[in-house]
């Protein structure tokens, strides 16, 4: 790939690309896999209780500012389905600051 096509808030912005070449030739540019990262690096800034009709992308929206990092708190959370984590009314969620935000915090 060129460049980036993602925007720099993106969860897959420093994942780097692989090639697949195709029997038939033809070359195929894909992300590698992305790994959940730690939970011990994360910091904690809230532990929000979920409400009825809550959505992760309200959560994010509330603690982070911008609905568009809801995998922020499913990372958090270690949720393999961040649906599950919005599920349980009175349940609570934590919501953490952006790793980048957090560098060597915990080291």
């Amino acid at each position: 790939m060129s460049s980036n096509p993602f925007d720099p808030t993106s969860r897959y912005v420093a994942i780097p690309t692989a090639e697949y070449v195709a029997p038939d030739g033809r070359r195929i540019v894909h992300l590698t896999r992305r790994f959940l990262p730690d939970r011990k690096k994360f910091v904690l800034l809230e532990r929000a209780q979920v409400t009825a009709g809550d959505r992760l992308d309200l959560l994010a929206d509330r603690y982070l500012g911008d609905p568009l990092q809801f995998w922020r708190v499913a990372d958090c959370n270690a949720a393999l389905n961040p649906l599950d984590l919005m599920s349980q009314p009175g349940g609570t969620v934590d919501v953490c600051l952006p790793q980048e935000m957090t560098a060597g915090a915990n080291t």
